[in-house]
């Protein structure tokens, strides 16, 4: 029991495709494989229904009552079902005694005591009103070379700004 088991998980093992007895497919592609011939058969696939434990068994429709009461992977399901079952009145589930951390923001406070002014890209005020750093003359400094500028339009024309111009 326990080398079909093994087996039967191993990823290399071919498997006969349901669909077209001439595939041979690897058991770790043959759920893909399966929607895919399923498709490309769809005269086998009404005369075939699955497997409710396990959708990788393809059971002829006449058969299907037989192989669910004979099906090896009932019994797993099964056995998961009866453990649920009997752990359902052994949990109880903890309270959580997670506490929120206290918090020493309050960010309405600080809006009132802001006095600095809002930054705006572009303008030279980089500093507050009150600040004793707005007495420093600031500079704006460049690490071009003496002689040049920085370019004031883009070295290309964007073609969502063509600006009507034909080409």
């Amino acid at each position: 029991m326990e080398d079909t088991y093994i087996d039967s998980l191993d990823p290399e093992k071919l498997l006969q495709c349901p669909y077209d007895k001439n595939h041979q497919i690897r058991a770790c592609r043959f759920p893909y494989h399966l929607i895919k011939c399923r498709k490309n058969h769809p005269d086998v696939a009404n005369k075939l229904a699955t497997c409710p434990f396990n959708a990788r068994h393809q059971v002829p429709r006449a058969e299907i009552s037989h192989h669910i009461s004979s099906c090896d992977d009932k019994s797993c399901i099964e056995q998961d079902v009866v453990n649920q079952t009997r752990n359902l009145g052994q949990e109880t589930l903890a309270e959580s005694t997670w506490q929120c951390p206290p918090c020493d923001e309050d960010w309405d406070k600080d809006l009132w005591e802001q006095t600095s002014t809002p930054f705006v890209w572009g303008t030279a005020n980089f500093c507050g009103n009150n600040s004793p750093a707005n007495n420093i003359v600031t500079e704006h400094k460049s690490n071009l070379a003496s002689g040049m500028r920085v370019p004031k339009s883009l070295p290309y024309v964007l073609p969502w700004k063509n600006n009507g111009n034909a080409q």
